[in-house]
């Protein structure tokens, strides 16, 4: 542990080991993981980083539909070495402050290599400051949406299934 103000994600990633139990289809994580992320992307769209391109699509179109938009951000292998430490398995933080965002999510995704898995930043999203100040209930409507898709789908998968 480099860093103790990293604490996020060593609590998500606690939770991430524990939700392989279950088998899940799939996992998404929320949480005000970094100010890297309002740096990159402001205070509009949501933070996107997944490990599996059909989910992170999913979540996207859910978000266009909501009004309740996300920006994926790349999860490429090329951050991942900025993990590594000299003294442990990997550092819970990187050397450098280049790509903050995505190297939280770089190791998150080391504890999401048994399911399909997405990650939320919503630093930028989930309050609003000056005189509208508060919680945005963000991003509610966007995983809402996600849902009733996967509803649909499931329905529509059912209904060839009986034909």
């Amino acid at each position: 542990i480099l860093n103790t103000d990293a604490e996020g994600r060593l609590i998500l990633c606690d939770a991430m080991t524990y939700a392989e139990r279950d088998e899940p289809a799939a996992v998404i994580d929320i949480a005000t993981l970094t100010g890297a992320c309002i740096i990159a992307l402001g205070r509009h769209p949501h933070g996107l980083l997944s490990n599996h391109p059909p989910l992170a699509h999913a979540l996207t179109a859910a978000g266009q539909a909501a009004a309740d938009r996300v920006w994926e951000l790349p999860l490429w292998e090329d951050y991942q070495e900025g993990l590594d430490s000299n003294f442990a398995d990997m550092a819970n933080i990187a050397g450098s402050r280049d790509g903050g965002a995505i190297m939280a999510a770089c190791f998150l995704s080391r504890f999401a290599k048994k399911y399909h898995w997405a990650h939320l930043d919503i630093a930028g999203t989930a309050w609003k400051t000056g005189k509208a100040k508060g919680a945005t209930g963000r991003p509610v409507p966007l995983l809402t949406q996600y849902l009733l898709d996967r509803a649909a789908e499931a329905q529509r998968e059912d209904g060839r299934a009986a034909h």
